[in-house]
């Protein structure tokens, strides 16, 4: 009788304790605690204490208070060593963003205090952690207060062992690592398409990136463990309500002129009023310390009208409209998950940690989609003017003179419109290009093998080749031929800084290319010329001669080196001159000549 009450005994004073062993790598905390609410916020751990029994036993995985600076939320649980062994594990609290945690060691008399204003100087992990250690056979109670009366109050306790609890938090750097290069990316990108077409609404988008990506900095944890000092982190604190007002300020701008809401008066005129309303109410937030209680429902109202505005230019077949309504949707569910979340509902991070990271990424992918439609929408325009203008000049010359006269001059001033776009598509070409080949170039860096490194080499001077042609035919404003001389020389300019040889370039250029002509040209240069750099001079010296020109009514380019040539009987499975081959014949519609008695001359003739 004596040991059935001594084992019920032991059950009712063990019956929130939790077994530690060294093979389990995670344990969740919180269904083994109990929880105390002091309202007051004024009792100390000798108060608490003494208030055991009015501690309640907890049964979730996680705990949420919402917006809760009225209170401290007291947490207590025991933990045991069941080994015969010491137990070293960490404590992490999984929310960063939590103003104030003091953990209690009952059997130390210690109190150790971390949380958003009181970041340990050593820590470099996103969330708060403690570090315990346990002895043999030991149980040891503790005790956790924790308080937040700027952002919301989310409770998450995680016991780890050491090893897997840093593995996990690498992996989660890692990741929002990678998130934030790729919204890195994508404001370098849209800036300078700001740039370059001086549509206002990309700016905008801009800013809503970079407001975007620095408050979600600060969700994460990223921007005051390794970014901003804890001087500053209060005033951060005290003015997160602008941080959270920009990105929404922002991107309210950019589908106001985005989607033109500026032709629809009474749905436009709704907008500036919220647009007045944001920064007027967040200063009046700030001032009267009530921005917690309001700010979610002004954004989701904002986001929600938003969302009206661009279902209803989907309805008027605004076509851009499709990939907006995509984007908004996406970043809708994800906010939505996030209030849930915040108010303790449901927690999407419980089965899909990162899901506001894809949510941003996939809407700035949505958005490029939306750029590229927006192009070819104004490519196609083009070409329905253009055979406006033919069908104009065709059926009316005679008996509308007057009229075609207007109607030409109307639809010449949109082609040269288009003639920018065209020039700017050429810009962008070639921008593209370079980012290839400087990503090419990143990669090679990482290679050891010579000969792969030549490989990569190659690809990027016939990607240069491509590249420069786009580059000349955006700074001239023909872009039916190319100067031969001025391409030339930038391809071989860009050979030259790929290989260190003291080779002897001379050109004689006499005439111009057509632009499909010239890519053709273009690549061959480059093939023969690379040969020769790399085969025909073992002494990296040597001339080369380069010659195109008219002869009757056929075009002659002619490259010659007086290298060491090669034998032509010897079969060669040589890219190059297969590639040099193809173009010549069936692009060009020409004859190749190869001379390889003295140097190499190889001599190509295509008509006019």
């Amino acid at each position: 009788m004596k040991i059935i009450l001594l084992t019920i005994l032991s059950t009712l004073i063990y019956a929130n304790t939790m077994d530690l062993d060294n093979d389990v790598q995670f344990y969740d905390l919180l269904p083994y605690s109990s929880i105390y609410i002091d309202n007051s916020k004024n009792l100390t751990i000798k108060d608490i204490k003494t208030k055991n029994k009015e501690f309640k036993k907890n049964d979730k995985k996680l705990l949420g208070y919402g917006y809760s600076p009225d209170f401290n939320v007291w947490i207590k649980f025991t933990l045991k060593n069941n080994t015969n062994k010491d137990i070293e594990k960490i404590l992490e609290y999984a929310n960063p963003l939590t103003t104030d945690i003091s953990l209690f060691d009952i059997s130390k008399n210690k109190e150790i205090k971390e949380g958003l204003l009181n970041i340990d100087p050593d820590r470099k992990t996103l969330t708060p952690i403690f570090k315990l250690k346990i002895k043999p056979y030991e149980s040891k109670t503790y005790y956790l207060k924790v308080t937040s009366y700027i952002t919301t109050l989310i409770v998450k306790l995680n016991v780890w062992d050491t090893v897997a609890f840093y593995e996990k938090e690498i992996r989660h750097q890692l990741f929002l690592a990678l998130f934030f290069g790729s919204m890195f990316i994508l404001f370098i990108y849209n800036l300078f398409i700001y740039f370059f077409t001086k549509d206002i609404s990309y700016l905008y988008y801009v800013l809503y990136i970079f407001g975007i990506t620095l408050h979600h900095s600060m969700y994460v944890g990223l921007t005051h463990l390794y970014f901003i000092s804890d001087d500053w982190m209060i005033y951060f604190i005290k003015y997160a309500s602008i941080f959270v007002a920009f990105p929404v300020f922002a991107l309210a701008l950019f589908t106001k002129y985005f989607l033109h809401i500026q032709q629809y008066p009474i749905l436009n005129k709704a907008l500036n009023i919220f647009l007045i309303l944001i920064p007027i109410s967040t200063f009046v937030f700030i001032m009267t310390d009530d921005f917690d209680k309001y700010r979610n429902v002004l954004i989701l109202c904002l986001f929600l009208y938003l969302i009206i505005l661009t279902v209803y230019n989907a309805f008027k077949r605004n076509r851009q409209a499709y990939f907006i309504l995509a984007g908004w949707f996406i970043i809708f569910i994800a906010m939505f998950l996030m209030l849930l979340s915040s108010g303790g509902i449901f927690n999407i991070y419980k089965y899909f940690p990162y899901v506001v990271e894809t949510s941003l990424v996939l809407e700035g992918i949505i958005f490029s989609i939306a750029l590229a439609d927006r192009i070819n929408g104004l490519q196609n325009e083009k070409n329905i003017a253009n055979d406006k203008l033919i069908t104009q000049q065709q059926n009316e010359k005679e008996r509308l003179k007057i009229s075609v006269s207007e109607k030409t001059k109307d639809l010449k001033i949109a082609l040269d419109e288009k003639g920018l776009l065209l020039k700017e598509l050429n810009h962008r070409v070639k921008n593209n290009m370079q980012t290839i080949v400087s990503l090419i170039r990143l990669q090679s860096d990482e290679v050891e093998d010579e000969k792969l490194q030549d490989v990569f080499v190659t690809i990027q001077n016939r990607i240069n080749a491509m590249s420069h042609l786009h580059e000349l035919l955006y700074k001239q404003d023909n872009v039916s031929h190319v100067n031969a001389y001025e391409y030339f020389d930038l391809v071989i300019e860009e050979l030259q800084d790929s290989y260190d040889n003291d080779i002897d370039i001379s050109f004689d250029i006499q005439i111009d290319l057509k632009m499909e002509q010239a890519i053709y040209c273009g690549l061959i240069l480059n093939e023969l010329v690379t040969n020769s750099f790399k085969y025909a001079f073992p002494n990296k010296e040597g001339k080369i001669d380069i010659r195109l020109f008219q002869k009757d009514n056929n075009i002659n380019l002619c490259i010659n080196d007086n290298g060491i040539g090669y034998d032509k009987n010897i079969p060669s499975n040589s890219l190059g001159l297969t590639l040099v081959n193809t173009l010549a014949k069936n692009q060009l519609k020409g004859n190749i000549d190869i001379d390889s008695s003295h140097g190499v001359k190889v001599e190509i003739i295509w008509k006019i």
